[in-house]
């Protein structure tokens, strides 16, 4: 089985795992270079087919959110429920990056839209909920963070993004199958686990149902830190750190909106293990796509925990 396991996060329906291990595992290798292992960037990309290679795989899920009764990916129509959750979650997105951004334009355009929002400037539609949810939706496309997608692109991003978190958090047979997924390719050789957007949250619910010890789990790019919406739908109740993990490091860019609380320290660190570690405040630069998992994955700030973890196992 793989040592590691890489869990992709949203949109990516129209990929294999194949596909991303071919775009991810480079991009780690040259994370575990810059920080200077040399050595093992080598074993787990230019001669990963040699006996010293590394075993990486993905565990795909995104089949799951492909709906054969729709054309193509759109995400179709919101259920009332669905409605209520994508206006919470949008809601939180706008706040954490009217707070947070270091960003100034992302700053004040989301102070702007969550003010509209709350009817304190404009004029807010009314109507049923899944006609707010549209309101929030539309409210995030106009944000910079989006706008390298354009206009188009952007909504139907978002809607996609929304509804797949959404649909984890809320519909028991998908989050089940998802977690299958994950466990289906993680055994007891297994050595890290990196999760990136959703599935930082996957992979940290699949890692509290591990029955050996994990020696990494890595989330990049994560939303658990959104304390209303998927903190409190976490399992198991209360959120804690796994107890199988041995060191758990979080990495965030502070413009990437997804990732809402850099550091989860202070949310995940009741129960923690006796020598486990949890270092829950990473921060990286990836420019102008601060959720691009690739980039995330090419910072020393990666590759020195990756690095460490395969060094100790040797």
């Amino acid at each position: 089985m793989a040592t590691i396991v890489f869990v992709h996060g949203i949109a990516q329906q129209q990929y294999g795992a194949d596909v991303l291990e071919n775009l991810w595992l480079p991009a780690l290798a040259s994370g575990v270079r810059t920080a200077g292992f040399g050595a093992l960037a080598d074993h787990l990309w230019r001669d990963r087919a040699s006996p010293e290679g590394i075993e990486a795989r993905v565990a795909f899920y995104g089949e799951l959110f492909l709906r054969p009764d729709q054309q193509g990916d759109d995400p179709g129509d919101l259920s009332p429920d669905e409605a209520a959750f994508v206006e919470a979650l949008g809601e939180e997105w706008l706040a954490r990056g009217a707070e947070r951004s270091v960003d100034v334009k992302v700053q004040q355009e989301a102070a702007h839209e969550l003010a509209y929002l709350r009817g304190q400037v404009g004029e807010q539609e009314q109507g049923f909920r899944h006609r707010l949810a549209r309101s929030v939706i539309n409210s995030l496309v106009r944000i910079p963070w989006f706008a390298p997608f354009g206009m188009a692109f952007a909504e139907r991003y978002v809607r996609k993004t929304l509804r797949q978190v959404t649909r984890y958090l809320t519909d028991d047979t998908i989050r089940d199958a998802v977690l299958a997924a994950v466990a289906g390719v993680v055994d007891a050789e297994t050595k890290i686990i990196i999760g990136h957007s959703l599935g930082s949250v996957i992979a940290y619910e699949a890692a509290h149902c591990l029955s050996h010890q994990l020696p990494l789990l890595l989330t990049l790019g994560s939303p658990l830190g959104l304390q209303t919406i998927v903190y409190q739908r976490l399992r198991p109740q209360p959120p804690g750190f796994p107890p199988q993990v041995r060191r758990w490091v979080n990495v965030a860019d502070r413009n990437d909106l997804v990732a809402a609380e850099p550091d989860l320290a202070p949310m995940f660190s009741n129960r923690l293990p006796i020598g486990a570690l949890f270092e829950g405040g990473y921060t990286v630069d990836n420019g102008a796509e601060p959720h691009r998992a690739d980039f995330y994955l090419t910072k020393a700030q990666v590759g020195k925990p990756v690095g460490e973890t395969l060094s100790a196992s040797q």
